[in-house]
């Protein structure tokens, strides 16, 4: 029996780790955390019977306290719930499922109790990578990606020399806007943003695939993930999302993972690594597909891509300007408070006006984070 703890349980990737669990009756979950959605956590709390669960805030957590009064279960809250159920005794892998930087303290907590990561928390590496993948390597902790893109480079690394990569290649499907002119994104509705081609996923990670955001942060992600210069990553469109990204070796070879757009896969492959198991879905078919295309990313266009490889670059505590400047940017989207094309010019201004930090703690981290915030509340 593996027993495995969640942060960020009632959202996108919470909520299809736990369709795997239900598929898979040697996983049992010990540990849940959820933001504010108390109707969909108590669900969960009866249907997985976990020991220890976490909500955000207070008025959460008293609402729930009461509607599981009648069950055997410890529940905390705040940040101090979360690092609880990171450090949980009896889980073996911990998946980083919640939003933001909030998942820095939780995810260094588990590391320091030799707890795997499954990383779906990319702001974690985004903000401190710096910090987190020394830590890991010293205790001696695996760092598995759920992220689509990281986990195809990862299981398109295994059994070969990683002294001898080339190239990582990550795809891109272009989102929803891909083609388009900054003339034509002026007028983009938030329902349009919301309509991805593709892939089903929550509203934020959707808006940053229709601005190329998404891009850039796991471009970041990727650099210290898999410890590679920023000029061996490329970033590829790829319209049909089958290609999940690719790795280039010296030798001129390519190694690929492809498969249907379906984030259950990468997050079964990070509970079970090294193992694989049997999953229901659709399969590709190759005579249906027909064929495959690829297109170079349009950066003048989509210039969050740009900004994100500038930040990428910099380094020290601009990528947390950056990823905190969109986070806030794309918060007043979803709300209707800004036009689509005001994200990535919210992010440079916010760029523009940091004094970098070059090896920021974590202290310094959020303290970027929150100025950032300030700074974009005295404008909007």
């Amino acid at each position: 029996m593996k027993k495995i703890a969640i942060l960020g349980s009632t959202g996108s990737i919470g909520t299809q780790t736990l369709e795997i669990v239900r598929e898979n009756p040697d996983l049992e979950v010990v540990g849940l955390s959820a933001g504010s959605n108390v109707d969909l956590l108590e669900k969960q709390v009866r249907e997985f019977q976990p020991r220890l669960v976490c909500i955000q805030s207070e008025s959460a957590w008293k609402k729930l306290k009461e509607r599981l009064a009648d069950m055997q279960v410890e529940i905390v809250c705040g940040m101090d719930g979360l690092i609880q159920i990171a450090e949980m005794e009896e889980s073996e892998i911990l998946v980083t499922a919640i939003v933001g930087m909030i998942g820095i303290r939780p995810t260094i907590a588990a590391i320091n109790k030799h707890k795997d990561i499954a990383l779906a928390n990319k702001e974690t590496l985004v903000t401190a990578g710096h910090i987190i993948m020394p830590l890991a390597k010293k205790m001696g902790v695996s760092i598995l990606p759920v992220d689509s893109e990281h986990s195809a480079i990862f299981q398109s690394m295994r059994g070969e020399n990683k002294e001898r990569v080339s190239k990582l290649l990550i795809t891109a499907s272009g989102g929803p806007f891909r083609g388009k002119t900054r003339k034509e994104l002026e007028c983009v509705q938030l329902e349009d943003a919301l309509n991805h081609p593709n892939w089903s996923m929550g509203h934020k990670i959707t808006i940053d695939s229709a601005t190329l955001v998404n891009k850039g942060l796991e471009v970041m992600e990727a650099k210290w993930l898999f410890d590679v210069d920023l000029e061996n990553i490329q970033v590829v469109v790829h319209p049909q999302s089958i290609i999940h990204s690719m790795v280039e070796y010296v030798d001129g070879g390519i190694m690929a993972q492809l498969g249907t757009p379906d984030m259950k896969l990468p997050i079964q492959y990070a509970l079970f690594y090294p193992d694989r198991r049997p999953m229901k879905g659709k399969r590709v078919d190759f005579y249906e597909l027909g064929s495959i295309t690829f297109e170079k990313p349009d950066m003048e266009t989509f210039t969050g891509l740009k900004l994100a490889m500038h930040a990428a670059r910099e380094g020290g505590s601009l990528p947390t300007v950056f990823n905190a400047a969109n986070e806030k940017a794309v918060s007043l989207f979803l709300e209707k408070k800004i036009r689509f094309l005001q994200i990535p010019e919210i992010i440079e201004m916010c760029m523009n006006a940091h004094k970098r930090l070059e090896a920021p703690n974590v202290e310094e981290i959020l303290a970027s984070e929150q100025e950032t915030y300030e700074l974009i509340n005295t404008k909007f």
